[in-house]
């Protein structure tokens, strides 16, 4: 890492999730144990066609678990409701992925007090923001719409809804930010690369700000039953939904769906001071790699984990030694979470007696693109509230006595974290790990 480049902060945060709207509704119930898994069950989907149940309902599928953003009761009662985030008519226009996109991004912006920022700052301002998929609610009842009905009746909003950067696009228009206007879409990799990918537009003098971070919204029959086929979702826990994702747990069968969104204000370190922003921690590092191995499985050993964690040291320019917590892609299958806990081990080999991992997709499933956000956004808040989130689901470990680090068992636990590491990993192979810092 070049010594010259610019230092790099966190001064604002927006959370959509299955655990509740903004910070300290999600971040208290995590802290305290509590778990935003439910039955399929009982949820039907609008459906336009109803010629086509499977569509709009998930029985039959062999999963029947989610981790579902609550629509009822508005942010009060911990759910979302578009009208308290959106303009007139913004909801026939965007997806929800965007919508919760722009919840989450206009929570950070207020968290940052950067609301009022003039011309000049707006156009030093940009957004990389991301999803893993997308809108596949509208790419689907596109599709048999079509079937059904020909041309005449599509929407002319169908592209412009179920395109990737369409959220990042709306919020520019919106917020007038005239910086980098940039989304990743690297499967379960999204957030982590949107904010990393925003860290290096500050660095290298692209922006001064950057809100980034990922966003999803695809808990939908056709996903469901896509990774059921794939054999990547739990189905032994139906009946009992909030034991469902229980990342190292030796009785693990599987990741549960998730959906929501977490953003990021990033800022240059010189650029925060001035404003008097508030500073939740300093982003030292950003790692990447290939594991070059398999469409869905990574290498037995997480050899390309480990790369990337190694590589996001090296540019922090820190060390195994300055790690206190690592918030663990762990998504509670059988193959992941072995081959990660192997790579960890491996670049923390000589301080496993020093380090806590926890994985927090027990309480929030996995949430997809959005997932390598929100949780570098929970690992930020383990940095600054020094407590590190649980682990839940975690009541014996698999054989063979491979799983002997603390893994922040079933409730959260205090600790000094001075900086930390967050991973996160994407079919195709795709590896990322950022490090964050008390700031100096």
């Amino acid at each position: 890492m070049a010594s010259n480049l610019r230092r790099v902060v966190v001064t604002g945060l927006g959370l959509v999730t299955p655990l509740g709207i903004g910070i300290e509704q999600t971040w208290s119930r995590l802290i305290a144990a509590e778990c935003g898994l439910v039955s399929l069950k009982d949820i039907r989907l609008n459906n336009d066609s109803p010629a086509h149940p499977r569509l709009a309902t998930f029985e039959g599928l062999p999963s029947q678990v989610a981790a579902v953003v609550k629509r009822e009761g508005g942010r009060a009662a911990g759910a979302f409701d578009g009208a308290e985030w959106l303009e007139r008519g913004d909801e026939k226009r965007m997806a929800l992925f965007t919508q919760y996109a722009i919840a989450a991004t206009k929570m950070a912006i207020e968290d940052a007090k950067y609301e009022n920022a003039t011309e000049a700052q707006k156009e030093r301002t940009g957004v990389c923001l991301g999803s893993g998929i997308g809108s596949l609610d509208d790419m689907a009842n596109t599709s048999v719409g079509y079937v059904e009905n020909g041309y005449r009746k599509m929407s002319p909003m169908f592209v412009p809804k179920i395109l990737i950067n369409m959220a990042a696009g709306h919020l520019t228009m919106k917020l007038g930010y005239k910086g980098p206007n940039h989304a990743a879409s690297t499967a379960c990799t999204t957030g982590a690369h949107s904010i990393g990918d925003a860290m290096r537009f500050i660095q290298f003098g692209d922006a001064d700000v950057m809100v980034a971070g990922g966003s999803e919204a695809c808990i939908h029959p056709l996903a469901v039953a896509g990774f059921a086929k794939a054999k990547s979702l739990a189905t032994r826990y139906n009946d009992s939904p909030q034991e469902a994702s229980r990342p190292f747990d030796k009785d693990r069968d599987g990741f549960v769906i998730g959906e929501g969104a977490g953003v990021v204000v990033l800022e240059e370190y010189e650029h925060a001071k001035k404003r008097g922003a508030r500073i939740y921690a300093e982003i030292k590092g950003y790692g990447v790699s290939g594991d070059a191995h398999h469409m869905t499985a990574p290498p037995s050993d997480g050899a390309g984990a480990a790369m990337a964690m190694r590589r996001a040291l090296h540019n922090a320019r820190l060390t195994a030694a300055d790690i206190q917590y690592i918030n663990a892609h762990a998504t509670s299958t059988q193959q992941g979470d072995i081959a990660e806990n192997r790579a960890i081990k491996s670049v923390f080999d000589g301080y496993h007696d020093k380090i806590a991992v926890s994985s927090t997709k027990g309480a929030i499933g996995h949430l997809l693109g959005a997932a390598g956000a929100v949780e570098a956004i929970f690992t930020v808040l383990a940095v600054k509230n020094n407590i590190l989130p649980p682990t839940l689901n975690l009541h014996a470990y698999d054989e063979g006595g491979e799983f002997n680090l603390n893994y922040v068992p079933l409730r959260a636990q205090e600790k000094i974290v001075n900086a930390a590491l967050t991973n996160s990993f994407g079919f195709g192979g795709t590896n990322a790990s950022l490090c964050f810092a008390k700031v100096d």
